[in-house]
């Protein structure tokens, strides 16, 4: 793997460490601290996350149009490291719901450059490792977090959430500072310019296709805050919660490599399939669930469905275009994920409070079982060598 690479898996590892701490706290806190309701958790999960996607978008773009990538990867994480703290200092759900947009918002800024840099740090041949190794790394750090979270609340109280938001502000300023070491790759002049932000214009069918398959999956794929709201609804304790958390997050990071190598040898569309149906499985296992002790090997089996499709979806993507537009590329993918979101999260909260906990989980198992085959019928492939899979 090229140093760019590496490094960047060490910037994502300390900044997950970061937002993990936070993250699998911010509905308990919301709930029981703030007092906001389920429908709110959703509204805040939902508009945080799609306006980080659609900066994703924009960001993108802007790092194709400057040929530059590093100064708006360090300007997201930076962002993002002084925006977690800020949630010790919020009283009232709508404080919560700025902090967590301006977190957000720097994800918005780093992620589709950083992800392009990537790309343009790997041979076409190796994408699939280069990407897994990135989310192993990252999610590395999101067994870490929660694991140090756990342990602050034990030293400072079940319930005193504060704390451990103003201490996860420490990891992230280490992986701001890693980002310095990251280097641009220089790229060769532009042949033709760079349509316009909005224009569709020269993306290769197959990537178009792919993004309409990704919209169709994440309608019904609402925040993970959800998924820890029904640990709770069933009967699991915070500390239990975290737990589980940190199981899916081992699941993930310990296939992220192998699912990324696979897919270099198999291609991608298989194993992006098998991530979907997988997804379908565990989320009607959710809307099934009685006993707490289900919801343990349900987490983990999460964690394989995000290793399946995270890193082999970036790999795929940046299969389908070329260099100069790949940064836009992955912006609009990402996009197509974050902005159906806010509305994926709004429906999952309306079902919870109008049918209950199972009809969120059936509506997205149901999407994804319909991504899945889409995806087959399609026969969406990234490169002519991968048409045979």
């Amino acid at each position: 793997m090229s140093r760019n690479v590496v490094l960047l898996g060490v910037v994502s590892f300390f900044a997950d460490i970061s937002s993990e701490m936070v993250y699998p706290l911010i509905p308990l806190f919301l709930t029981t601290t703030l007092g906001a309701p389920v429908v709110a958790v959703g509204l805040i999960e939902g508009v945080a996350e799609s306006s980080a996607s659609l900066l994703k978008w924009i960001f993108g773009w802007f790092s194709d149009r400057l040929r530059r990538r590093v100064p708006f990867t360090f300007a997201g994480y930076a962002l993002a490291a002084i925006a977690k703290p800020g949630l010790a200092a919020a009283f009232v759900w709508p404080t919560a719901l700025f902090v967590r947009f301006l977190d957000r918002t720097g994800k918005g800024i780093r992620t589709a450059p950083r992800d392009a840099l990537i790309a343009d740090s790997t041979d076409e041949s190796q994408r699939g490792r280069a990407f897994g190794l990135h989310r192993a790394m990252d999610t590395s750090g999101a067994i870490i977090g929660p694991l140090i979270a756990l342990g602050l609340l034990a030293w400072f109280g079940q319930h005193n959430y504060r704390p451990v938001f103003l201490i996860a502000g420490i990891p992230g300023a280490i992986s701001v500072l890693a980002v310095l070491a990251v280097r641009d790759i220089r790229h060769t002049p532009r042949t033709a310019p760079l349509p316009p932000l909005l224009s569709l214009r020269g993306y290769d069918r197959r990537y178009l296709q792919f993004i309409a398959v990704t919209l169709i999956f994440s309608v019904g794929n609402s925040s993970d805050a959800f998924l820890l709201l029904r640990s709770k609804n069933i009967g699991l304790s915070t500390t239990a919660i975290v737990l589980a958390y940190v199981l899916y997050n081992v699941a993930y990071a310990s296939l992220s490599l192998p699912a990324g190598i696979r897919s270099d040898r198999i291609g991608r569309r298989p194993v992006l399939i098998a991530g979907f149906a997988i997804f379908a499985l565990v989320y009607a296992g959710f809307a099934l669930a009685t006993d707490a002790w289900m919801i343990w090997p349900l987490f983990v089996v999460y964690g394989v469905y995000i290793a399946f499709t995270e890193g082999v979806g970036k790999a795929y993507v940046s299969d389908l275009v070329p260099s100069e537009r790949r940064g836009t590329a992955m912006g609009l993918y990402n996009a197509s994920t974050g902005v159906m979101l806010l509305l994926s999260s709004v429906i999952g909260g309306v079902l919870w409070d109008t049918i209950g906990p199972a009809a969120t989980f059936t509506f997205g198992a149901s999407t994804a079982a319909a991504a899945a085959v889409l995806l087959l019928v399609l026969h969406v492939t990234p490169a002519s060598r991968e048409a045979a899979s």
